[in-house]
This record gives structure tokens, sequence and C-alpha cells, in this order.
């Protein structure tokens, strides 16, 4: 039940994205039931590539908090982290993952085959999350569906 509450804040933040000038993805960093930090992906409107949801958000709570080890900390992301983004996990230190759609979903969206990237990131670090996955699956991917048919990636 609480990871669909902040679920649905991930949800919402990737439909401000859109709203903004950016692609559909959003992030919230929650610790001990409370959110601590949020972020969508700010692409487009910041000039950085780099800028997702996830590692704009690790990079940003980072700098303002100067906390760098996030082992007790859990991130919702809409869509299943690049491997950027899982990389940046890793670094941190991430203690749980939970994501609604997957790479492969937005990969088949786009016409692609894709991959877990998170998984293959995680599987061959030395940090692993924990990871929850398909969390309101189907309400990310209409808004994944919704922006992309329309829109190219990148």
């Amino acid at each position: 039940m609480q990871d669909e509450m902040f679920m649905k804040k991930a949800i919402e933040l990737s439909k401000l994205a859109v709203e903004h000038g950016n692609e559909p993805f959003g992030a919230v960093l929650v610790k001990n039931g409370e959110i601590v930090f949020s972020n969508e992906n700010q692409i487009y409107t910041r000039h950085d590539p780099t800028f997702h949801g996830e590692a704009g958000l690790i990079r940003e709570f980072c700098a303002q908090t100067g906390i760098t080890d996030l082992h007790e900390y859990t991130l919702y992301s809409s869509c299943e982290p690049c491997f950027m983004c899982s990389g940046a996990m890793v670094w941190v230190k991430l203690g749980r993952l939970v994501y609604g759609a997957s790479n492969i979903d937005l990969e088949h969206i786009l016409g692609n085959t894709g991959c877990n990237c998170s998984k293959m990131v995680f599987d061959n670090s030395f940090w692993q999350p924990q990871v929850s996955e398909g969390v309101l699956r189907e309400e990310s991917l209409s808004i994944l569906k919704e922006y992309f048919y329309n829109h190219a990636k990148g």
C-alpha cells in the first residue's frame, strides 16, 4: 500500500515533466515512510541529457544534504532506471528501488527489444539495492505510451 502511494507521486512527477517540456519520468526518495526529495526528468529544460529523474534526484539530494550513503532510503521511479541511473544508485548504496514500468516495456513502446538495465547493473556491482518492480505498472505505461507515440526518444 505504501509503495503504491509513493509510486503515485513518482507518476505525477512524470506528468509534470512533460508539462515542463521534458520526457515523462519522475522519482521520489523516501526515508522512514516520508518523502525527503523528489525530481522529474529535466533533460531538455536543463540542457543536460544526464538529468534523468533518478540521477538528477541523487545529484541534487546529495549536493543539498551532504548525504552520500542512501542505504536507509527507498527510491520510487515511474520507470525502471537506465544504466546510468542504476549505476548512480550503486555508488550511493541505495537501500531499495521500486519502479513502475520496466525498461523492456519502454523499449517495446519505442520499437526496440530492451533489457532490464537495473538488474544487469546491480547483478554486476559491489552493491545491490533491493528491487520491487511493476508497482502501478499500467499507470506508468499509459503515460509513456501517450508521450512516446508522439515524440522521439532523446
